[in-house]
């Protein structure tokens, strides 16, 4: 398990207050908790999620946009699923593309299994390997806290591991944001440039 003592509500939180204007796209357990904290209109919530494709997901929606930051919040089981992308992202180098990975070593949403290589395997590293231009690791709200700003105004791509307990209780299935019908219409809507004034 990883050593942090952050818990995932205050490190989104934190997010939240920083993330300004930027596409914020999230998965499992960071999408149950960011639907309580924000109702940005460009937030998407992608659940039901194919595990491991949001950062690919929101690589596809930084290339797209490249006048709008892009921020996924990924989970370290998802991660682990497609670390394959850390390499594809970086040789499409968005400069508006942005990547937390919530390390708690855990799945969470299904039991709390330990993920394979739980407090040994330092995706900052990883990502700083792949070639992100800006890669660091928070084991402490108060080092994430005065870290973010940095992280959400770094030349992309850029990556943030955040150390978190896992969350306590039972209640741990993501919550689904309604239709993913409406999601899309709102979304999409969301991302068109606004008319010149």
């Amino acid at each position: 398990m990883p050593q942090g003592n952050m818990n995932l509500v205050d490190a989104l939180r934190v997010l939240a207050e920083h993330r300004g204007d930027a596409v914020v796209v999230t998965t499992m357990a960071a999408e149950r908790e960011w639907l309580r904290l924000s109702q940005h209109p460009r937030d998407f919530y992608y659940m039901p999620s194919s595990m491991g494709q949001a950062p690919t997901l929101g690589l596809g929606l930084a290339l797209a946009r490249p006048h709008i930051d892009v921020i996924v919040v990924n989970g370290d089981g998802c991660m682990l699923m497609n670390l394959g992308c850390l390499v594809t992202i970086v040789d499409a180098a968005p400069p508006n593309f942005r990547l937390v990975v919530i390390n708690n070593g855990v799945y969470e949403v299904t039991g709390r299994q330990p993920t394979p290589g739980a407090g040994r395997v330092p995706f900052a590293v990883l990502a700083e390997a792949a070639g992100f231009r800006f890669a660091r690791r928070y084991a402490a709200l108060s080092a994430w806290r005065a870290g973010v700003a940095e992280f959400v105004r770094a030349e992309g791509p850029a990556f943030a591991e955040l150390l978190v307990e896992p969350t306590p209780g039972d209640n741990l299935q993501p919550v689904r944001p309604g239709p993913m019908a409406d999601q899309i219409r709102r979304f999409r809507a969301a991302l068109e440039p606004t008319p010149a004034g």
